[in-house]
């Protein structure tokens, strides 16, 4: 069963940094992808939008909102190939679960859990699928921070393809200009694990005094004025590197940064040609930008946006160690070492939560890990039932805790049950 205890250390985290943080940015290489909405302010996007986007966490649109973000954000495309991964299916009839000591079927799940849309692929047969909300398979979701798991994956292929030569490099290999912040002298490993030991607090404080993490969401993804890594030369040490977990969207901001800075080109073209088209996604995706209009560059943290079935297509690539669509996409090396889950403590039981290279352990079933977003955005792996489970949902933040433990036991429950 999910550990209430660890759920709410997890949500303390996740509830504050996967918000909106996250950026990945490179000098190196050219912003050669066109807006897909472009703005007709040459300042900057209208009053009009900067107000929509400071009511995107609002519970009474996340709904909407959810599916909406290329509505009220600048993006980057990540083109489909021509060819698509298909999928099988067949039917089967999901469990029903207990929750506080009542049992619910999945009906009562989907709305409990504030589901907009809901996939379980099992032996690699879709056996359910549902989209709720007037939502439809074209439609586009966040993921929030989810897009954590999706820059691990694209360190792995740098790794395997020779661009990075080991995440035992330092930062500031590839960022030259981190040297001398809190930055310097830290491993790859260091910032995919969240223990980079930078003095950055993921707390959103939008008062009077807003907290740095505030400020820095405002500036970049609110109102595009600057670059979300932009404040990461202004940033100290706080800890040893690899001493202890923070987590912190600035870190997967940083890899962002030094994908692009490696590889020499954005994000956005590193997504599509090594993730996207090799992995046979049936739709383009796209990243949420930030920065001024024809600067910002893809939001690495929490900006990538995909359909329901090419978030299952990622976590059965996952899942088959790496293959996806007859083809190899990353090694089964990197599949296994990113998920290899790290406890959050020395004195913690292993198996209750940690995390890996990006990548979350949420429950307490043995294998399992998870792509993890704000407001209930999950891909489930359980290799042993061979199974994946992705939820797309719009929980209210107040409430996650909660909703992330009944999520987690219909998870278990679904892992668990015979679907044939």
């Amino acid at each position: 069963m999910f550990n209430l205890e660890f759920g709410r250390s997890f949500l303390l985290a996740l509830s504050a940094g996967s918000v909106f943080v996250c950026n990945s940015v490179s000098s190196a290489a050219a912003a050669d992808v066109a807006l897909a909405q472009p703005s007709d302010n040459i300042d900057g996007p209208s009053p009009t939008i900067i107000d929509l986007r400071r009511n995107l966490l609002n519970p009474e649109v996340e709904a909407l909102f959810f599916h909406s973000m290329n509505e009220i954000f600048e993006t980057r495309n990540v083109e489909a190939g021509e060819s698509t991964w298909g999928f099988s299916r067949s039917n089967g009839m999901l469990p029903s679960y207990e929750i506080d000591g009542e049992f619910f079927d999945y009906a009562a799940f989907a709305e409990r859990t504030k589901t907009n849309a809901f996939l379980v692929i099992r032996n690699g047969k879709i056996v359910f699928e549902d989209y709720r909300n007037y939502t439809s398979e074209t439609e586009r979701f966040s993921s929030f921070s989810m897009a954590k798991s999706i820059v691990s994956i694209l360190i792995g292929a740098a790794v395997d393809k020779g661009f990075i030569k080991s995440v035992d490099d330092v930062v500031e290999t590839y960022v030259p200009e981190l040297r001398g912040t809190g930055y310097e002298g830290v491993s790859l490993r260091n910032v995919l694990q969240m223990r980079s030991g930078v003095d950055y607090d993921e707390r959103y404080d939008f008062g009077e005094e807003p907290s740095l993490a505030a400020q820095i969401h405002e500036m970049a993804i609110v109102q595009n004025k600057e670059r979300f890594t932009d404040r990461a030369q202004g940033l100290t040490r706080k800890t040893e590197p690899g001493a202890e977990f923070n987590y912190a969207t600035m870190d997967t901001a940083v890899l962002g940064r030094v994908l692009e800075s490696a590889v020499n080109k954005s994000l956005a073209e590193i997504t599509s040609e090594w993730l996207w088209r090799p992995a046979g996604m049936e739709r383009d995706g796209y990243w949420i930008a930030d920065g001024p209009e024809g600067v910002g560059r893809a939001l690495a943290g929490m900006g990538f946006n995909a359909t329901l079935r090419d978030y299952g297509r990622i976590g059965q690539m996952m899942l088959n160690e790496g293959r996806a669509h007859g083809r190899r996409v990353i090694s089964k090396n990197w599949v296994r070492e990113s998920t290899a889950i790290k406890p959050f403590s020395s004195d913690q039981a292993e198996g209750v939560g940690g995390y890996g290279y990006q990548w979350w352990k949420l429950d307490t079933l043995p294998g399992a890990y998870a792509a993890v977003g704000l407001g209930g955005q999950y891909i489930y792996v359980h290799p042993a039932s061979n199974t994946v489970i992705v939820k797309l949902s719009y929980y209210p933040i107040k409430d996650s805790a909660t909703l992330t433990k009944e999520t987690m036991s219909f998870f278990e429950a679904v892992a668990q049950s015979d679907l044939h």
